[in-house]
Order: C-alpha cells, then structure tokens, then sequence
C-alpha cells in the first residue's frame, strides 16, 4: 500500500502535482476534512462530467459539461484538468467534419488522462486510515 502522500510545512507538495494542495487549504480554510470531501466527491464525479462531455450531441451541452469539469477542477486544485477544461470549452462544436471530431476526441482524451491522473493522486493521498468527521456521519452528496 502507498504511503500518504506528506505535505510539505508550506501546505503544498511538488510543483507537479495534480491537485495544488496548498491552494486547496487556502479554499477549505485548513480544514483537513473538508479537503478529503470535496477531493473525494471531485474524484466520484469526474468521470460522471467526462461522459457527459464525450456523449454530448450539441454545443450547448459540449460546453456545459467541459464548463463543469473546468469548474469542479479548479475549485479542488486541478489546475491542469481545469486547463484542458477550459481548452474544451472552447472547441467550435458547430464546426462539421473529421477535423472537429478528431478535435473533440482529443480534448476528450486529454481530459481523461487528466483526470485519472487527479483521480490516482486523490487515491494515493487519502490510502490510509479515514479521520473520523466530528458529527461522525457521512457527508451527504447530491447527484
């Protein structure tokens, strides 16, 4: 099993990373289980906005979806997912032919690398044991 992946005395980790844990402190105030939280949940829903992004049939809701990813990602520091998000959101859907599905398929791609590569950081992250939330129940999530 991997270790927890340590935060440096800054709040940060390496310049690298997916998620940008420093920023993330700063949005949650510190709040260590609020970060698993909202981690969490970007993690669960994701690939949920992906599909909706690889399955959309017009501009609308092309943009939509990358729109919500660009947004969900850049709220939890996923600055690079929020970046290719934000390239997607401005692909012209309306543009008919190979050449623009080929462009769509590939921000859909990118997306995807990226966002499993957010995923697997958030996984490693959080392998140890869960703290306890104080009202000790799980958050309630909506769909």
């Amino acid at each position: 099993m991997d270790e927890p992946i340590p935060r440096t005395s800054a709040g940060d980790g390496p310049a690298d990373d997916p998620i940008d844990r420093a920023y993330l402190a700063r949005f949650t105030l510190g709040n260590a289980a609020l970060e698993r939280e909202v981690l969490e949940l970007f993690a669960e829903q994701a690939p949920h906005y992906l599909e909706r992004l690889r399955e959309a049939q017009t501009r609308t809701d092309w943009q939509h979806a990358a729109h919500t990813i660009k947004g969900s990602a850049a709220a939890v520091g996923a600055r690079r997912v929020a970046g290719l998000a934000q390239k997607a959101e401005q692909i012209d859907f309306t543009v008919k032919g190979a050449r623009s599905l080929v462009h769509r398929d590939e921000a859909v791609a990118a997306l995807a690398a990226g966002i499993e590569e957010a995923r697997g950081f958030i996984a490693r992250l959080y392998a140890g044991p869960c703290p306890k939330r104080p009202s000790g129940e799980e958050p309630q999530r909506q769909a």
